[in-house]
């Protein structure tokens, strides 16, 4: 937890929050704080500072906190992501929120099992969480966000030529010749498959809508290791 994060409600004051839940332990057991210590914090969707710690026991934290920081400029970088395992979808949403990411558009394609759309992961409060955990990480209060759309035909054609206005839009694909780019300056559409990429009319409709089709060579990655990868290129 390299930010702790506060919401309005641990308010008690206009500069007083009052902590009771793992944040208070985090402090405890892994920061190892004491009275009198300062530490990062920033309000969701707010501004960061310092939280001056003023009472700490096993069952409350209390800071006197400065809010004067701005969070870090988003990554200039939108996802539009084919629903993946459920397991795997957890960590993808706390990095790319990590790594700064402030549109998420997850979708159904052919290759995605239909079993996966009835995982408690999608549920709203748990992709807050998953968020909320990318947020810390990343020392960044703006929250992302995420639509799941779960018919791809009208998606793409019907949103897709909204979406990507003002962006280079951007397809990763195993079977692709041209090399995924490096370096780019202007803002990304970036559209990535499930495990075995999307099937060939999925990459027409997209390449119909301007999207170039790119690769990253030889190896198949899977797709929460071939994300952090192409956000890093790009």
């Amino acid at each position: 937890m390299n930010l702790i994060l506060l919401f309005q409600e641990d308010f008690v004051t206009e500069n007083k929050v009052r902590l009771v839940d793992r944040r208070l332990r985090h402090v405890l057991t892994i920061h190892r704080a004491k009275l009198g210590d300062s530490l990062r914090v920033g309000l969701l969707n707010n501004k960061m500072g310092k939280g001056l710690i003023t009472k700490l026991n096993e069952e409350v934290l209390e800071m006197e906190v400065e809010l004067t920081e701005f969070s870090p400029p988003p990554l200039n970088i939108q996802l539009v992501l084919a629903m993946p395992r459920p397991k795997a979808l957890k960590r993808i949403i706390q990095d790319v929120t990590t790594m700064g990411i402030k549109k998420i558009y997850i979708i159904k394609t052919w290759r995605v099992e239909k079993s996966f759309w009835s995982s408690p992961v999608l549920e709203e409060e748990n992709l807050f969480e998953n968020m909320i955990l990318g947020l810390e990480q990343g020392k960044d209060t703006i929250l992302p966000e995420i639509e799941v759309v779960k018919l791809f035909k009208p998606f793409v054609e019907d949103r897709i030529p909204d979406i990507v206005k003002g962006t280079r839009a951007i397809v990763a694909h195993p079977i692709a010749d041209k090399e995924c780019p490096r370096n780019i300056k202007e803002p990304v559409t970036l559209a990535i498959g499930p495990e075995g990429g999307f099937i060939p009319y999925e990459i027409d409709m997209f390449k119909k809508q301007g999207f170039e089709v790119v690769s990253l060579g030889n190896r198949i990655l899977r797709v929460e290791t071939a994300i952090p990868v192409i956000l890093g290129r790009l």
